[in-house]
């Protein structure tokens, strides 16, 4: 039977707040200083705008046409608080900030059970330290919050199995499995664990207890459909009352071509097998997995059960984004906090061998002296480098130069005790910076859309009416002014040829778009020059350039957004 551990509870306290308050000014610091930025976040935050403005909370919108790409559970964590705050860009990273902080609470109060407060101590560190886990808590992407979900539902099941049975905490276990599918279909993830559990149980190299594994366990699928039924009902329902096309084909993309149908037959992020093992770990990762390539590590492995149900489940997961066509980085963090509670396990029972000390060392190095040849760029080639960095050239360089000396610094400093603490300061300082500084600096360079929204209005006058075809969502999320648009899912053919009719229908009307030779219906060697955003070129287009005639379009389609719409 498994015996549960018991712990300091002043220690535990005062280690578990210590470490919360790092996390939190790391991961909330800068937030407010900057807005939405590609690829996804304008696209969010967009959809949960729409959501407070239309009342519509089941069927997310984006431009007023429906967004079906997702579930809306995301959106909601940044709908709720534009409805209670009526500012987005105070808000709108706060989702993923708070999903963050509970997923690092989650993996200290859950190691301290299984082992102690030193090993919570090391694999919240190991967690905080790692790049992908900070990148996505002060993202507004939707990863954050599913990896949250996945990793509440491993800390329910770890507890039922390995700490003390609870029949509640498993069930809890299968209830965020539920909410992790309704935010992004792999909320399952954890149902994986239970191979290595019960393989272990079966075979007898590790016998649970009656009351960790009975007839009990059938009912946490019960649990996990609750929690889908409360989203899935209510939308079902409304698609077939509605008799709306938008709806039911909203149903019909959300529950099979973005689940089975993207996962066996992805359309993009196309990447080959190894991707992740590759391109992904070794960097956004650095350095939990240098474990694994020393001895002692599998000899704590073989002698704990617990561990070895962890790194199962984690070359699992690993294996199952990877199977799949399509890629993109962040789907292996739900994998990353039980990866820090293994490594912070194995640590502490080591504690810091020379070896991984010179791996810090050797980290340390590397980021410092990139940041310090980025500084230098900067200063000897300021008019190359203004072209990707505008005119605050000298400001980036003094701020690679900050943060370069900071990793240097306290390198020298703790050049014979570098540990987890030393190389995790020089993290949060460089965190510190870039939310803050590098937020301001960079905000301009990510939001160029702003620009160009600004400079349309003035453009088309008081009067004039806009139109956008092949846009991006910043656009609509920055416009001032009503907006309307020929379907962001239709062809740019068909988005073409619902512009030429509009703008045929009334004077004084424009399109803004891409320039693109493939344009029909417009002639465009007159359009006026709007710039470059998302690495485009933009232009608009009056009535002076509309050919004589256009083909019609195959549906009549128009979304028109309001001005109260309007990016707070």
């Amino acid at each position: 039977m498994t015996t549960p551990k018991m712990f300091d509870n002043d220690d535990y306290i005062k280690t578990l707040w210590l470490l919360l308050l790092i996390a939190a000014v790391v991961i909330l610091a800068g937030t407010g200083l900057r807005d939405p930025w590609p690829a996804d976040e304008p696209r969010f935050v967009e959809v949960a705008k729409e959501m407070v403005n239309s009342g519509n909370w089941f069927f997310p919108m984006r431009g007023g046409e429906l967004y079906p790409d997702k579930p809306p559970v995301f959106m909601w964590g940044i709908a709720v608080l534009y409805w209670l705050t009526g500012n987005l860009s105070a808000t709108f990273l706060i989702p993923s900030a708070l999903a963050s902080l509970l997923s690092v609470f989650c993996v200290f109060d859950i190691a301290t059970k299984l082992w102690n407060v030193k090993t919570a101590r090391n694999a919240t560190l190991l967690l905080l330290i790692a790049p992908q886990f900070i990148v996505q808590a002060k993202t507004a992407q939707i990863d954050a919050m599913v990896a949250c979900w996945i990793t509440v539902a491993m800390y329910g099941l770890l507890r039922h199995f390995f700490y003390r049975a609870s029949l509640g905490w498993y069930l809890v276990s299968w209830a965020f499995m539920g909410l992790g599918i309704i935010t992004k279909g792999v909320g399952f993830l954890p149902l994986f664990f239970l191979f290595p559990v019960l393989i272990m149980h079966f075979t007898g190299k590790h016998r649970f207890t009656k009351e960790q594994v009975n007839w009990r366990l059938l009912l946490g699928p019960i649990a996990m459909l609750l929690v889908l039924a409360a989203w899935l009902l209510p939308m079902l329902y409304i698609a077939d009352s509605s008799n709306n096309p938008d709806f039911i084909a909203y149903r019909d993309n959300i529950l099979f071509k973005q689940t089975g149908q993207r996962y066996a037959h992805s359309w993009g992020h196309i990447h080959p097998w190894y991707y992740f093992v590759v391109n992904v770990i070794p960097i956004f990762w650095f350095p939990l997995y240098a474990f694994l390539f020393s001895k002692p590590f599998w000899r704590d492995l073989k002698a704990s059960p617990v561990m070895i149900s962890l790194l199962t489940w984690i070359v699992l997961v690993v294996l199952f984004f990877s199977i799949s066509p399509g890629k993109r980085g962040l789907y292996v963090l739900p994998a990353l906090p039980m990866m820090a509670l293994l490594m912070g396990a194995h640590i502490t029972n080591v504690g810091i061998r020379p070896w991984f000390r010179r791996v810090l060392i050797a980290g340390s190095i590397a980021f410092g002296l990139l940041f310090l040849v980025a500084a230098g760029l900067c200063f000897a080639h300021a008019h190359v480098v203004a072209k990707e960095l505008g005119n605050d050239t000298i400001k980036f360089a003094w701020l690679f130069l900050v943060t370069g000396a900071s990793w240097l610094g306290i390198l020298i400093w703790k050049w014979k005790s570098m540990d987890l603490f030393a190389f995790g300061a020089s993290f949060a300082i460089t965190w510190v910076i870039y939310s803050t500084a590098g937020y301001i600096l960079l905000n301009p360079i990510r939001t160029p859309a702003k620009e160009i929204m600004s400079t349309v209005q003035k453009d088309i006058g008081p009067t004039g009416e806009l139109g956008l075809t092949r846009f991006k969502e910043q656009f609509l999320l920055f416009s001032h002014i009503p907006l309307t648009h020929f379907s962001y899912l239709s062809s740019t053919q068909e988005q073409d040829r619902n512009a030429w009719l509009w703008m045929s229908e009334k004077a004084n009307r424009f399109v803004m778009t891409e320039d693109d030779s493939s344009i029909q219906c417009f002639d465009t060697s007159k359009a006026i020059q709007l710039g470059e955003a998302h690495g485009r070129d933009w232009i608009l287009l009056s009535e002076s350039d509309m050919s004589p005639t256009c083909a019609a379009p195959k549906t009549i389609k128009r979304y028109h957004l309001p001005m109260k719409t309007t990016y707070q």
